[in-house]
């Protein structure tokens, strides 16, 4: 089950009610596997691989997460590293899912190395490229910022810090209902993270009396197909009352298409993949009262600081950028549970470093590392508030935070939900 709580800040937009959703966490008497004596501390480095995007059509998508990644391991080093040895990085480009052999190169950079970790993909079609070869490889994969539901389960070695699709498709077809839309259009890419998107937006959409007009099976956006004039033309011949997109990139060709028609670009409404600062494509305006959703959490002022001082410049989005931090310190708390950087002993002790089995609740590397050196059972405290995970590999908590665009299209948080998905 799930329960949803408004626990937004912002400029008056509805509470989003309350949903069900199922959902199955770890047995919490599961007994933590530190004990097992071949977890001795190997005294090899950790050595964790990045598999972002750094270019291609998803390189927006990268920045953030790869300052995420860098605060945390920085945070590690400086205060004397891990097996007295400091944290190694390895950084390789994911590209996206139009080149794939692009991203075939970085894994197998990454295999070779030996690295302990991967922390990627950004994109779930990324991901699931390359997944069954990090699988077969033993290595650990921590993703964060994969939603689809595909993903759940798929390995015992992946996991990741951002909600499945369940948390976010249910978040923003409940939002949408709540401004008073019941009959709605979605135009979606035809991959598995947009598919899998839709259809939990569908099932929310239905089981609350509303119709999905257009977007369903069989009317998808071809991402590759550079002409979308079909797909808008199809959804708004159904007259629907408010038109979601589920996309990346095509996204820049989509939207002065629905405002050239005329369509009331207030009740268009964005997904993660496209809730972006989009002040340099369009005109003035032109998705000014628009809305979109991004699962995470604001960061604080001091660890956006600490992004933009990674960066090297300032971060205008900061999306997965918390996610990717807690990627980097429950991989680096697992190893230091289990006295090794193997990747089976870091995959063993992901679930019990993230609250999985209770313990002292924790911030921060010094804070964390000082109590499993104690020999404590720790939980956790993530900056994305993605909880224990479950027998899934997935966060049984996670904050949604909505957006809405000003009048330069760049969005500004203005409200967020809190997702719980407790056991049956």
């Amino acid at each position: 089950m799930a329960r949803w709580n408004s626990i937004g800040r912002g400029v008056g937009l509805a509470a989003v009610a309350a949903l069900t959703l199922a959902a199955c966490s770890s047995d919490p008497s599961d007994p933590a596997t530190s004990d097992d004596p071949g977890n001795a501390a190997s005294g090899d480095p950790l050595k964790i691989g990045t598999f972002l995007p750094i270019t291609g059509t998803l390189a927006f998508l990268g920045p953030p997460e790869i300052a995420g990644v860098q605060v945390a391991i920085d945070e590690i080093n400086e205060a004397g590293g891990i097996f007295g040895a400091d944290v190694e990085l390895l950084s390789t480009d994911s590209h996206d899912a139009n080149n794939p052999s692009i991203g075939d190169q970085s894994i197998q950079e990454l295999i070779n190395a030996e690295v302990s970790a991967i922390i990627g993909a950004a994109s779930s079609a990324s991901t699931s490229l390359v997944i069954d070869d990090v699988d077969a490889a033993g290595i650990v994969m921590v993703s964060p910022a994969n939603t689809s539901t595909s993903l759940s389960g798929y390995s015992e070695y992946y996991f990741r810090t951002a909600p499945p699709d369940t948390a976010q498709g249910a978040a923003v077809a409940d939002l949408m209902m709540s401004e008073g839309a019941q009959n709605i259009a979605i135009l979606v890419q035809g991959d598995d993270y947009g598919v899998s998107f839709r259809d939990v937006v569908k099932e929310t959409v239905e089981a609350a009396g509303g119709t999905i007009t257009y977007g369903n099976s069989g009317e998808e956006v071809d991402p590759a197909g550079g002409n979308f004039a079909a797909n808008v033309e199809g959804a708004l011949a159904t007259n629907p009352d408010a038109i979601l997109m589920i996309a990346f990139d095509v996204t820049a060709q989509i939207v002065p298409q629905i405002d050239a028609a005329g369509y009331d670009m207030t009740k268009v409404y964005m997904s993660d993949g496209n809730t972006s600062d989009w002040s340099e494509a369009f005109e003035p305006g032109t998705l000014e009262g628009g809305k979109g959703t991004i699962p995470g959490s604001a960061p604080t002022e001091e660890f956006k600081a600490r992004l933009d001082e990674a960066h090297g410049d300032v971060l205008t989005d900061v999306s997965y950028a918390n996610e990717s931090y807690d990627a980097v310190m429950l991989v680096a708390l697992a190893a230091l549970k289990g006295g090794s950087s193997d990747p089976d002993v870091i995959k063993d002790n992901m679930a019990a470093v993230s609250g999985t089995n209770g313990g002292t609740e924790c911030t921060g590397w010094v804070e964390c590392s000082e109590l499993i050196e104690a020999g404590e059972e720790i939980d956790y405290n993530s900056l994305s508030a993605s909880g224990p995970f479950n027998e899934d590999n997935d966060p049984t908590t996670a904050i949604i935070g909505v957006w809405q665009y000003d009048e330069n299209n760049v969005p500004q948080r203005v409200d967020e939900v809190f997702w719980e998905a407790a056991a049956e």
